[in-house]
Protein backbone atom coordinates (compact mmCIF):
# COMPACT_ATOMS: atom_id res chain seq x y z
CA UNK A 1 0.00 0.00 0.00
CA UNK A 2 1.49 3.53 -1.38
CA UNK A 3 1.35 6.06 1.31
CA UNK A 4 1.72 9.53 0.41
CA UNK A 5 2.75 11.56 2.85
CA UNK A 6 1.76 14.68 2.21
CA UNK A 7 -1.97 13.90 1.69
CA UNK A 8 -1.42 11.71 5.29
CA UNK A 9 -0.39 15.06 6.84
CA UNK A 10 -3.07 17.05 5.55
CA UNK A 11 -5.68 13.87 6.63
CA UNK A 12 -3.97 13.80 9.97
CA UNK A 13 -4.11 17.81 10.94
CA UNK A 14 -7.70 18.08 9.32
CA UNK A 15 -8.88 15.34 11.99
CA UNK A 16 -7.02 17.20 14.64
CA UNK A 17 -8.50 20.21 14.42
CA UNK A 18 -12.24 19.16 14.24
CA UNK A 19 -10.99 16.65 17.08
CA UNK A 20 -9.71 19.57 19.12
CA UNK A 21 -8.48 17.17 21.83
CA UNK A 22 -6.07 20.32 23.40
CA UNK A 23 -9.06 22.42 23.29
CA UNK A 24 -11.36 20.07 25.14
CA UNK A 25 -8.65 19.56 28.14
CA UNK A 26 -10.41 21.90 30.61
CA UNK A 27 -14.33 20.81 29.75
CA UNK A 28 -11.93 16.94 30.08
CA UNK A 29 -10.84 17.84 33.87
CA UNK A 30 -14.12 18.91 34.64
CA UNK A 31 -15.70 15.83 33.74
CA UNK A 32 -13.13 13.89 35.04
CA UNK A 33 -13.54 15.50 38.76
CA UNK A 34 -16.97 14.91 38.54
CA UNK A 35 -17.03 11.53 37.73
CA UNK A 36 -13.78 10.41 40.34
CA UNK A 37 -11.75 9.68 37.13
CA UNK A 38 -12.09 9.18 33.31
CA UNK A 39 -10.97 5.45 31.70
CA UNK A 40 -8.28 6.89 28.97
CA UNK A 41 -7.95 3.28 27.45
CA UNK A 42 -11.79 3.02 27.17
CA UNK A 43 -12.49 6.48 25.66
CA UNK A 44 -9.63 6.39 23.07
CA UNK A 45 -11.06 2.91 21.83
CA UNK A 46 -14.77 3.60 21.87
CA UNK A 47 -13.93 7.20 20.09
CA UNK A 48 -12.41 4.96 17.30
CA UNK A 49 -14.48 2.27 17.23
CA UNK A 50 -17.24 5.09 16.41
CA UNK A 51 -14.49 6.86 13.64
CA UNK A 52 -13.39 3.26 12.36
CA UNK A 53 -17.37 2.49 12.19
CA UNK A 54 -18.24 5.86 10.58
CA UNK A 55 -15.54 5.76 7.98
CA UNK A 56 -16.68 1.63 6.96
CA UNK A 57 -20.44 2.36 7.31
CA UNK A 58 -21.19 5.99 8.18
CA UNK A 59 -24.06 6.81 5.86
CA UNK A 60 -25.80 3.69 5.18
CA UNK A 61 -25.61 3.25 9.17
CA UNK A 62 -27.29 6.47 9.12
CA UNK A 63 -29.80 5.61 6.49
CA UNK A 64 -30.90 2.43 8.16
CA UNK A 65 -32.11 4.47 11.20
CA UNK A 66 -33.67 7.15 8.43
CA UNK A 67 -31.49 9.76 9.15
CA UNK A 68 -29.44 11.94 7.29
CA UNK A 69 -26.00 13.49 7.55
CA UNK A 70 -26.98 16.83 7.82
CA UNK A 71 -29.82 15.81 10.69
CA UNK A 72 -26.91 13.63 12.11
CA UNK A 73 -24.71 16.98 12.04
CA UNK A 74 -27.24 19.22 13.79
CA UNK A 75 -27.94 17.57 16.27
CA UNK A 76 -24.25 17.02 17.59
CA UNK A 77 -23.92 20.86 17.42
CA UNK A 78 -26.79 20.84 19.75
CA UNK A 79 -25.14 18.91 22.28
CA UNK A 80 -21.56 21.02 21.70
CA UNK A 81 -23.53 23.92 21.99
CA UNK A 82 -24.84 22.88 25.62
CA UNK A 83 -21.23 22.14 26.59
CA UNK A 84 -20.13 25.48 25.75
CA UNK A 85 -22.63 26.61 27.85
CA UNK A 86 -21.50 24.31 30.46
CA UNK A 87 -17.39 25.99 30.44
CA UNK A 88 -18.58 29.65 30.40
CA UNK A 89 -21.39 29.67 32.37
CA UNK A 90 -20.15 27.47 35.12
CA UNK A 91 -23.52 25.27 35.29
CA UNK A 92 -24.32 22.26 34.97
CA UNK A 93 -26.46 20.46 31.96
CA UNK A 94 -25.07 16.98 31.91
CA UNK A 95 -25.64 15.29 35.31
CA UNK A 96 -23.05 13.17 35.29
CA UNK A 97 -23.21 9.95 37.67
CA UNK A 98 -20.16 9.11 39.86
CA UNK A 99 -19.62 6.66 37.42
CA UNK A 100 -16.02 6.92 35.48
CA UNK A 101 -17.10 3.95 33.05
CA UNK A 102 -20.94 4.84 31.64
CA UNK A 103 -19.12 8.86 31.72
CA UNK A 104 -15.95 7.76 29.89
CA UNK A 105 -18.27 6.82 26.96
CA UNK A 106 -21.16 9.75 27.13
CA UNK A 107 -20.31 12.55 26.77
CA UNK A 108 -16.68 12.10 26.45
CA UNK A 109 -16.20 9.65 23.52
CA UNK A 110 -19.14 11.08 22.06
CA UNK A 111 -19.69 13.51 21.43
CA UNK A 112 -16.41 15.56 22.83
CA UNK A 113 -14.19 13.43 20.92
CA UNK A 114 -16.20 11.13 18.32
CA UNK A 115 -18.59 13.99 18.03
CA UNK A 116 -20.87 15.10 14.83
CA UNK A 117 -18.10 16.71 13.11
CA UNK A 118 -15.32 14.46 13.23
CA UNK A 119 -17.87 11.46 12.17
CA UNK A 120 -19.27 14.02 8.86
CA UNK A 121 -15.42 14.97 8.07
CA UNK A 122 -14.38 11.46 8.01
CA UNK A 123 -17.03 10.23 6.11
CA UNK A 124 -16.48 13.89 3.83
CA UNK A 125 -12.83 12.77 3.23
CA UNK A 126 -13.62 8.94 2.14
CA UNK A 127 -16.07 10.33 -0.22
CA UNK A 128 -13.44 13.02 -1.66
CA UNK A 129 -10.98 10.15 -1.84
CA UNK A 130 -12.74 7.94 -3.39
CA UNK A 131 -13.46 10.94 -6.34
CA UNK A 132 -10.17 11.80 -6.59
CA UNK A 133 -9.41 8.28 -6.42
CA UNK A 134 -6.90 8.18 -3.44
CA UNK A 135 -5.87 5.79 -1.23
CA UNK A 136 -8.76 6.11 1.11
CA UNK A 137 -7.08 3.91 3.74
CA UNK A 138 -4.38 6.90 4.32
CA UNK A 139 -7.63 7.86 6.58
CA UNK A 140 -7.51 5.05 8.88
CA UNK A 141 -3.68 5.53 9.83
CA UNK A 142 -4.53 9.56 10.19
CA UNK A 143 -7.12 8.33 12.33
CA UNK A 144 -5.05 6.30 14.74
CA UNK A 145 -2.17 9.05 14.30
CA UNK A 146 -4.94 10.93 16.45
CA UNK A 147 -5.95 8.13 18.86
CA UNK A 148 -2.84 8.14 20.01
CA UNK A 149 -2.23 11.83 20.77
CA UNK A 150 -5.97 11.57 22.51
CA UNK A 151 -4.63 8.61 24.60
CA UNK A 152 -1.46 10.89 25.77
CA UNK A 153 -3.70 13.78 26.65
CA UNK A 154 -6.04 11.86 28.65
CA UNK A 155 -3.34 9.98 30.35
CA UNK A 156 -1.82 13.34 31.14
CA UNK A 157 -4.68 15.34 32.79
CA UNK A 158 -3.29 15.51 35.96
CA UNK A 159 -0.15 16.79 35.19
CA UNK A 160 -1.95 19.61 32.60
CA UNK A 161 -3.95 20.25 35.36
CA UNK A 162 -0.69 21.22 38.05
CA UNK A 163 0.91 23.52 35.20
CA UNK A 164 -2.43 25.47 34.55
CA UNK A 165 -3.48 25.68 37.97
CA UNK A 166 -7.02 26.45 39.13
CA UNK A 167 -7.06 30.05 37.98
CA UNK A 168 -5.31 29.00 34.76
CA UNK A 169 -7.75 26.05 34.03
CA UNK A 170 -10.65 28.85 34.63
CA UNK A 171 -9.59 31.27 32.06
CA UNK A 172 -8.81 28.61 29.09
CA UNK A 173 -12.23 27.10 30.10
CA UNK A 174 -13.76 29.91 29.22
CA UNK A 175 -11.93 30.72 26.39
CA UNK A 176 -12.50 27.03 24.59
CA UNK A 177 -16.27 27.28 25.53
CA UNK A 178 -16.62 30.08 23.28
CA UNK A 179 -14.93 28.59 20.65
CA UNK A 180 -16.91 25.61 21.48
CA UNK A 181 -20.19 27.59 20.75
CA UNK A 182 -18.71 29.26 17.82
CA UNK A 183 -17.98 25.23 16.44
CA UNK A 184 -21.66 24.10 16.98
CA UNK A 185 -22.92 27.62 15.34
CA UNK A 186 -21.07 27.29 11.76
CA UNK A 187 -22.40 23.10 11.98
CA UNK A 188 -25.87 24.18 12.68
CA UNK A 189 -25.79 27.03 9.99
CA UNK A 190 -23.89 25.09 7.48
CA UNK A 191 -26.71 21.83 7.86
CA UNK A 192 -29.73 23.63 9.00
CA UNK A 193 -29.91 25.08 5.30
CA UNK A 194 -30.73 21.31 4.03
CA UNK A 195 -34.20 21.00 5.59
CA UNK A 196 -37.10 21.95 4.20
CA UNK A 197 -36.08 20.89 0.59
Amino acid sequence: MEINIDQLLTVTFTLFAVIDIVGSVPMLISYKEKMGGISATKATLVSGGLMVLFFFVGKPFLGLLGVDVKSFAVAGSIVIFILGLEMILGIEFFKAEKDAKSGTIVPIAFPLIAGSGTLTSIMSLKATFERQDKNEYIILLAILINLIIIFIVLKSLNAIERVLGKAGLMAVRKFFGVILLAIAVKIFTTNIGAFGR
